[in-house]
């Protein structure tokens, strides 16, 4: 019987004895580290002089047997596997090229053995534990959870918020129980949560997979690593021509066609996007990636679309904050603002120190004018995350709605020591200070928008409002035809312009604003002439 199948009825007996000790309660972080750690090792590559390579990790499936990525060994010259301070050569035993697993042998050496687990029963949600040794530095646990299963031809890889970091290819995914269920193999960078494990499973079909050949052929892996390096240069026609010859070569892999359909959305070709992700999902209909993906490819031009392909997202992984949030955001762009809200706090659920959620909530409470809880969400926002300018602005937005000026204020305040060069936080300023009779630093407060901005015609207004009501005419005047050189058919500035006319005994200019005003708005034109050029 092959040692990987006796190794793992050996694993099914203890996790019976197992369940039946503990009733089947998960063990803690520190508990499976403390249990898996031991069958952990680092593998050092060297080149032909003798010069340290590269490092990785590996996992010890029997006595002299250590299972790790392909990659890890690909080019070294000698392989040494460190273990407990102790350095062991080894050789490579088994591989699958395509898979990017393989075996070691390792004369001479004996560690406790991993349990053996089985990814066919596993969840997305499952709590799950990555052990390996970063940079050949001690081993490192993190945590996280199983956030998808993406297919691929013959199997799926199991991707994972549990963090992967250079050296920890060939480390364990591990279970609550501390069984073995894959080998921690890449990661993409800049991404969130983007980690990918290759399943135990495939270490077990090494025997039957195995073939001694001395030709190799281009693993999936190698299409993924140069995927990554073209999408880093931000090459997208490249990235295109790259991901179609991926196709080619591999035309059942969803993730060739997931590539390609990022390819063409950065490449500015959208259409072409859509219809290769839903290929991607026509091969792996239950792919919650690339369903995320073809809603952000679809856009605010189609929002049901987009709406549904989250709704899809969500059914396969409803633990997934950042669908939720993106869910949210397109419920608010199609005027569902009761569907936005619960989006929003279904994200918070998941993950409730996330700043960005708790100012999206915000926003959504102000579009449905439910004020009370708009202030609530933009202060738990800001507990969280305090540089957010803009959510400074829109607190003080709140608290201006409810006249209460002073808060107003303040808040405006804060956003502008983040950023002082925010002409938008320097015009709301400028109407707080308006609306508690500060009429002085009103003013310095607009000249500040206007000097970051000077062709913003509303600015120009609203200077023009505030030097009408402290007297002086002649530069409300000036503010109001600044205005109306920026816009044309600023039917208000106009209107206010009459008047100061008006005010400052121009009546023949107020009269040809009345006519102007004729031509553009004949209702307003009609209040105009009744309540400033008559009286």
């Amino acid at each position: 019987m092959n040692l990987l199948i006796k190794l793992r009825i050996l694993g099914v007996i203890t996790v019976i004895v197992l369940f039946i000790a503990t009733y089947a309660y998960a063990k803690t972080a520190s508990q499976v580290f403390e249990a898996v750690s031991p069958s952990i090792v680092i593998i050092l590559t060297l080149d032909t002089n003798g010069d340290t390579k590269g490092f990785g990790s590996g996992v010890v499936l029997e006595e002299g047997v250590v299972a790790t990525n392909y990659h890890v060994i690909r080019e070294a010259w000698k392989i040494q596997v460190i273990h407990q301070g102790n350095e062991y050569p080894a050789t490579l035993q088994k591989f699958d090229w395509d898979r990017d697993v393989c075996t070691l042998s390792v004369s001479g050496f004996k560690a406790p053995t991993v349990v053996i687990g089985d990814t066919n029963q596993l969840k997305i949600g499952a709590q799950v534990y990555a052990i390996g040794a970063p940079q050949g530095l001690d081993l490192t646990l993190t945590e996280g959870i199983v956030s998808s299963l993406r297919k691929v031809k013959g199997g799926h890889y199991i991707q994972t918020t549990a963090a992967i970091s250079p050296g920890s290819s060939g480390g364990g995914l591990f279970d609550e129980q501390g069984r073995l269920l894959g080998l921690t193999s890449f990661y993409i960078a800049e991404s969130q949560s983007l980690n990918f494990a290759v399943p135990i499973e495939w270490i077990e079909d090494l025997p039957k997979q195995h073939i001694a050949e001395t030709k190799e052929t281009e693993s999936s892996l190698d299409w993924i690593n140069k995927a990554l390096l073209l999408e880093k240069n931000e090459d997208w026609p490249a990235l295109v021509h790259h991901s179609l010859c991926w196709i080619k070569a591999k035309p059942e892999e969803p993730i060739a066609w997931s590539w390609l359909g990022t390819a063409y959305e950065r490449n500015g070709q959208n259409d072409k996007a859509i219809e290769a992700y839903r290929h991607a999902l026509r091969i792996a209909p239950e792919d919650a990636i690339n369903w995320s993906l073809l809603g952000h490819a679809y856009g605010i031009k189609e929002k049901d679309k987009a709406i549904e392909a989250f709704q899809q997202a969500l059914r396969i992984n409803p633990e997934d904050a950042l669908n939720w949030k993106c869910l949210g955001l397109y419920y608010g762009l199609n005027g569902q603002e009761a569907k936005s809200i619960e989006a929003y706090i279904h994200a918070l659920g998941i993950n409730p120190d996330d700043a960005d959620g708790w100012y999206y909530l915000g926003n959504a409470y102000v579009k449905s004018e439910q004020n009370d809880k708009a202030i609530g969400a933009f202060l738990q926002s800001l507990r969280i995350k305090s540089d957010n300018a803009e959510a400074w602005n829109k607190l003080g937005d709140s608290y201006l709605y409810q006249r209460k000026h002073g808060k107003a204020i303040e808040a405006y305040q804060e956003g502008l020591r983040i950023n002082p060069e925010d002409a938008g936080i320097w015009s709301s300023l400028a109407a707080a200070y308006h609306a508690s009779e500060q009429i002085t630093k009103s003013i310095e407060a607009s000249e500040q928008a206007l000097r970051i901005k000077p062709e913003e015609a509303f600015y120009w207004y609203n200077l023009g409002i505030v030097y009408s009501e402290s007297g002086q005419i002649n530069k409300a005047i000036e503010a109001y035809q600044q205005a109306l050189r920026i816009m044309p058919e600023f039917t208000f500035a106009l209107y206010n312009l009459g008047v100061a006319y008006k005010c400052s005994g121009q009546d023949d200019k107020a009269l040809e604003v009345y006519k102007r005003l004729k031509r553009n708005s004949p209702t307003r034109a009609d209040q105009f002439f009744e309540k400033v050029i008559l009286p």
